[in-house]
């Protein structure tokens, strides 16, 4: 029976020449200067510039000193000088290109156009003038590089961690008040240190040939040390009697260059077995008992909004995807929030938790949570109040969880940065979220990265860290979409589950109506970026008025539909916020539409039955046709 092969470990000829030959270089490094020290030190006038023989398999150099002992000897010397050139290099470059998410946006920008300049300009060339600055020597040299090969560095980082920060486990991070330093130091530079090492691997040769040139030209490594490029200088002077004395070091440099580069491609080969195992190794879920018990809030509305906008700027017209939302929601209620995708649902819950990101603005005349006005807030006390009082759950949990942090600690960090919690205290209050978010073997589970946490899993895992801090609100934007039916109501009876127990407010954001109906009490229907319908849930099938409202329920197949024709659709497109109509939103697609509607906005009015609705002509009648829906029939015409 053949033994198993180890996850993410590649097995191929070019691995095997790779590994050998970074074995050969280490020991050559390490044992030559013990052995052939003195050989490579001792001069012998009776041999100087000798050819290759025998006692001499590369010949001798001007002072009759052994080359190939010389050779072995600098390994040790050349590869540090490199390997620290590339270290300081990359760790100068780290520290450049995270400087503009910690300084701010406009300092930033001048600091991203500088090392983009001296990106541009050819790094040897800029160590050659830096030598100079430096002062000639083997330190002069070594910082020069890693002053020139910084830029580069500073551009990788700069551009990877500009990707991460969009991530929503970063805008997590910022909704719970974590300060930009420690913001970077444990979200972002773990999540960037696999594409920084794998390309520094591979620098460690550009270094090692940019230092041997430096020697090469007087710059570096001064006699009596030597390393390789001061060794093919020294061997110069007689290439045409001796080109063995030039050749030993061009070897040289050549095979640990080529050494460096293959390591570079097998660390690639390794990074990316070791990110596909936990994939593969993915576990199931299964349910515990439930969690911990907390007194409901008290009444009253949790969350109150009045003449929400949402606008981006542009060459035109500028973007109001979100145009005057006003919504409400209660203590312990359960409100849904349905509409087609670019509605404005998701732009709605960012601008709630103080999300939108930068150039857009997000705007409100009352903007209350659990009675606190966060309009008068300065932004680092609605920073802490928010990381408190309102938890976010995203759509994609893989994305919402850092993948460098264990999950524990990952749940860990709100007590610690808000409850001022000890990490050991801060730890087991992680562990019992996770048990009452029904994780099994919650104390094993909480050493686990994201990535062995199954699609369900995950998201309890964030709804276990949204609680970390008993919010008032819990904004779950289309928790279950990825997820399958079966996990999918286990995720729903849960979210109920937090609502009964603890008294927090849930706003559920989904396309799926049927899930909405399904968990919510209370529906906010959105078109064209505002609230058209505030209803009842047990409304929502039957006795919706708004033609948009009653056209989304018809468009969803159920059990009587004929199978036979294409499913029914609605008739045209969404608005486009930068040329929203004057009148009604929709009534470019509505059949009841006549010119008051397309010339007046109706307002979201109150009707005598409670509900809300922004209709001059709302349906009252639970049986009115409306032929807002569209079917196509089975020959394709309408």
């Amino acid at each position: 029976m053949s033994r198993p092969r180890r996850p993410g470990m590649p097995r191929s000829a070019l691995s095997l020449i790779t590994l050998v030959l970074l074995v050969v270089l280490v020991c050559v490094a390490v044992v030559a200067p013990l052995i052939f020290a003195g050989q490579a030190k001792s001069i012998d006038v009776n041999a100087i510039q000798g050819g290759m023989s025998g006692r001499h398999p590369f010949g001798t150099d001007a002072l009759g000193r052994d080359i190939l002992a010389r050779t072995l000897v600098a390994t040790r010397l050349s590869i540090w000088l490199a390997l620290l050139a590339t270290l300081l290099g990359t760790l100068c470059g780290v520290i450049v290109g995270s400087l503009p998410i910690i300084v701010g946006r406009r300092l930033g920008r001048l600091i991203v156009a500088g090392f983009n300049l001296l990106v541009a300009f050819p790094g040897l060339l800029l160590a050659l003038f830096l030598a100079l600055v430096f002062g000639v020597g083997a330190r002069g040299a070594v910082l020069a590089l890693a002053v020139g090969m910084a830029p580069s560095f500073a551009r990788l980082t700069h551009t990877t961690a500009s990707g991460i920060a969009k991530a929503d486990y970063v805008s997590a991070a910022k909704l719970l008040g974590v300060s930009r330093r420690r913001m970077l130091l444990r979200h972002v530079l773990p999540n960037i240190a696999e594409p920084l090492v794998v390309n520094a691997t591979s620098q460690v040769s550009s270094a090692l040939l940019s230092l041997s040139a430096l020697s090469y030209l007087g710059f570096g490594v001064q006699p009596p040390a030597f390393d390789w490029g001061r060794m093919l200088s020294d061997g110069l002077s007689s290439i045409y009697t001796n080109p063995a004395a030039a050749l030993a070091p061009c070897v040289a440099i050549v095979l640990a260059g080529v050494t460096f580069v293959l390591a570079g491609e097998l660390l690639t080969l390794l990074v990316a077995g070791h990110r596909a195992a936990p994939r593969r190794r993915a576990a199931a879920v299964t349910a515990s008992g439930p969690g911990d018990d907390l007194p409901p809030a008290g009444p009253g509305d949790v969350l109150r909004v009045e003449d929400l906008t949402v606008g981006f700027p542009s060459a035109g017209a500028p973007l109001v995807p979100v145009a005057g939302v006003s919504l409400n929601v209660r203590a312990g209620e359960i409100v849904g929030i349905v509409g087609e995708s670019g509605s404005g649902k998701s732009l709605t819950a960012l601008a709630i938790g103080s999300l939108v990101a930068y150039p857009g603005t997000a705007h409100a005349a009352v903007h209350e949570l659990g009675g606190n006005d966060l309009r008068g807030m300065r932004p680092a006390a609605r920073e802490r109040f928010l990381g408190t009082s309102l938890a976010m759950v995203f759509q994609d949990p893989l994305s919402a969880l850092n993948p460098a942090i264990r999950v524990g600690r990952q749940l860990a960090e709100v007590s610690e940065v808000h409850g001022g919690l000890r990490r050991d205290k801060a730890m087991a209050r992680a562990v019992e979220r996770l048990r009452s978010v029904r994780i099994p073997a919650p104390e094993q589970r909480a050493r686990k990265y994201p990535m062995e946490f199954s699609g369900g899993m995950r998201q309890r895992a964030a709804i276990g860290m949204g609680l970390m801090a008993e919010p008032l609100l819990i904004i779950a934007d289309e928790p279950t979409t990825a997820l399958d039916v079966t996990v999918q109501r286990d995720v729903l009876t849960l979210l109920r589950q937090v609502s009964d127990e603890r008294g927090a407010a849930v706003l559920f954001i989904s396309h799926d109506i049927a899930v909405i109906a399904e968990i919510a009490s209370r529906v906010l229907v959105m078109y064209g970026g505002r609230v058209v319908e505030d209803l009842p849930v047990t409304a929502l099938a039957d006795d919706a008025a708004h033609p948009y409202t009653r056209a989304l329920v018809a468009s969803i197949p159920d059990m009587t539909t004929d199978r036979a024709l294409p499913l029914a659709t609605i008739p045209g497109r969404p608005p486009d916020p930068s040329a929203r109509p004057d009148g009604c939103s929709f009534a470019p697609r509505c059949t009841f539409a006549d010119d008051t509607c397309r010339s007046t906005r109706p307002p979201l009015a109150e009707t005598p039955d409670g509900r809300r609705v922004a209709c001059w002509h709302p349906r009252t009648e639970a049986d009115d046709a409306d032929p807002t829906v569209i079917e196509f029939g089975a020959e394709g015409g309408r």
